[in-house]
């Protein structure tokens, strides 16, 4: 559990860092301005943005009980926060899948997308159990997935 805040700590901890220097020169401006974008880097990694993550095989049975799509992704990854800030209180209905934290979700999104860890890779199980994988996609297409 610990190990989750360790990025969001260290980002905070250089913001601190960073802005003392301004801070001692006499420019509080630009230290509390260096400070605030460190920190909200740092929430934007922290668990706090994102959704609890399970394991992939976690996520392959609970969206073949409830039909929710599985979202692959990584803390850092720019395209991931687009995905889930756009998504806003939706991104709870998802199953997210961290794949620094699991080697066989690293697999699946390496299966997917020919030996590239390419995410956010979003899983869609069909009406008739056809599944789909959208890499990269935008909000919107995967807003209509989870309508569906």
């Amino acid at each position: 559990m610990m190990r989750v805040w360790t990025l969001p700590t260290l980002l905070a901890l250089c913001g601190a860092l960073a802005a003392a220097g301004p801070a001692s020169k006499g420019s509080p401006v630009t230290a509390a301005v260096v400070l605030l974008f460190f920190l909200a880097l740092a929430a934007m990694n922290s668990p706090l943005i994102f959704p609890g993550s399970i394991g992939a095989q976690e996520a392959e049975r609970r969206a073949e009980a409830d039909g929710r799509p599985i979202v692959f992704w990584r803390p850092g990854c720019t395209y991931c926060m687009r995905l889930r800030l756009r998504l806003g209180r939706s991104a709870h209905r998802m199953h997210w899948v961290n794949i620094w934290h699991d080697p066989a979700g690293a697999a699946a999104v390496r299966a997917a997308n020919n030996g590239n860890e390419t995410v956010p890779t979003v899983v869609v199980l069909g009406t008739n159990g056809e599944r789909s994988t959208l890499t990269n996609p935008p909000p919107s297409e995967v807003k209509k997935a989870l309508e569906r």
